[in-house]
């Protein structure tokens, strides 16, 4: 394996996709723990999130944290947090984590720096299609998941 280096730019927005274990298509059917998740680790860590899109079996979002070296953990805190309210119990949660057993996500993650306006305009239109490029609707705003539905989410920097 190579030996991958994350790239830490101050005042950079990150465009991540995190996708769950096996593409369990879970999501949408806990999309309130999904959402619990996200305040919960906005309880810890200080970011906005710019542009998100939920699937089934994965999401896209592009955040900006105040902290660039947060990101990473703001990753792991939305996916433990949403593991613990998915299985309600966090011992038997964690000792399953950690003997490999019943994984909720997949243990990596896409991660890209956004370089510029062109770059990030780039990530916004592949998240916005996304269900649509999946099967799940045929016009955007049939699609409710998603932070793009009643108007564009526009970059506020």
């Amino acid at each position: 394996m190579a030996d991958y280096k994350r790239l830490f730019l101050e005042g950079h927005s990150y465009y991540l996709t995190i996708v769950t274990h096996r593409r369990n298509s879970i999501l949408i059917d806990n999309i309130d723990e999904l959402h619990e998740s996200f305040r919960e680790s906005k309880r810890y860590y200080k970011y906005r999130i710019n542009a998100i899109v939920i699937l089934p079996e994965h999401l896209h979002m592009i955040i900006t944290p105040s902290n660039v070296k947060d990101y990473p953990k703001i990753v792991r805190a939305i996916k433990y947090n949403f593991s613990i309210k998915v299985q309600q119990d966090e011992e038997q949660s964690m000792a399953r984590y950690k003997k490999g057993l019943n994984p909720i996500w997949q243990k990596r993650y896409y991660e890209h720096t956004i370089r510029d306006e062109k770059d990030y305009l780039r990530c916004l239109e592949y998240m916005k299609n996304n269900p649509i490029k999946h099967g799940l609707v045929e016009n955007l705003e049939d699609w409710k998941y998603s932070s793009f539905v009643g108007g564009d989410c526009h970059r506020t920097n």
